[in-house]
């Protein structure tokens, strides 16, 4: 089987600020992570190639150069190849954009059975990438994927699709689109002798002309038809009363007493 999993670097959002004068991020200093939702893409491509070894796993992603770290993090998890498309004309790209230039980077690739992608990513959580990916391919797709088995010929997949009030069944054929949730696995650790031998491959590099992509109508700021005009950080909330007393009446007695003084009631 060929798999091709789409994964991002996205900044680590536990250690994000906000410029409260410009309303932008403040990336300087801020550790990059491969997207959650895209490590349980990987680990589901991984333990299929678990159940068969002939499998061949591509991990394919757009970004700055630095985010070959992440690549490396990939290789060193299990995965056999590596594609970063860098350039500058693909900077400010939004989903629509990105989805353009993934899209040409698997089809520069090649034929593939399964192309498996997180479901949202942590900076920009719009959940739109992957389903545009398959739009633009041509491919059935299912998202949220919770559950997935494939059957011994390889062609048929059946996953569970996780929705707000419980889940569905679905069964299609490859090649297609999934995108996963965190429910879907625990993704594995990186080996020590993953880790080495990763750091000595020399990662491809693709621009826009080696995609094919019109950095006018296709890909960058300028194509794309979205754009974020302010970020910014919510108002904190005020500090919360703790009420202690002895006994449900005493805790009644006190919480009535504060909400009275605070003319809630």
């Amino acid at each position: 089987m060929k798999i091709i999993v789409c994964a991002k670097q996205v900044p680590d959002t536990n250690e994000i600020k906000i410029n409260p004068k410009t309303g932008t991020l403040i990336r300087d200093g801020v550790p990059s992570i491969l997207n959650h939702d895209d490590a349980n893409a990987l680990e589901e491509a991984l333990k299929i190639k678990d159940m068969y070894p002939d499998t061949h796993i591509t991990v394919v992603t757009m970004g700055p150069p630095q985010a070959k770290d992440m690549l490396i993090e990939c290789l060193a998890m299990g995965a056999d190849e590596v594609v970063l498309a860098s350039d500058r004309a693909l900077g400010g790209s939004d989903t629509w954009a990105t989805s353009n230039a993934v899209s040409a980077a698997i089809q520069k690739i090649g034929e593939f059975d399964i192309i498996f992608a997180g479901r949202q990513a942590i900076d920009g959580d719009t959940a739109q990438v992957g389903p545009q990916i398959a739009e633009k391919l041509g491919l059935p797709q299912v998202t949220y994927v919770q559950e997935f088995k494939i059957a011994p010929d390889k062609k048929t997949i059946t996953v569970k699709r996780a929705l707000e009030d419980g889940y569905e069944v679905i069964e299609l054929k490859t090649p297609c689109m999934l995108t996963a949730i965190k429910e879907l696995n625990t993704p594995r650790y990186m080996t020590v002798s993953g880790i080495y031998n990763a750091c000595k491959v020399d990662i491809p590099t693709w621009g826009a002309k080696d995609l094919g992509v019109d950095p006018d109508k296709e890909v960058g700021l300028e194509a794309s038809p979205t754009n974020v005009f302010r970020s910014f950080t919510p108002a904190p909330k005020g500090k919360g009363t703790i009420i202690e007393g002895d006994g449900e009446k005493e805790l009644a007695q006190k919480l009535l007493i504060n909400l009275k003084s605070k003319h809630v009631i």
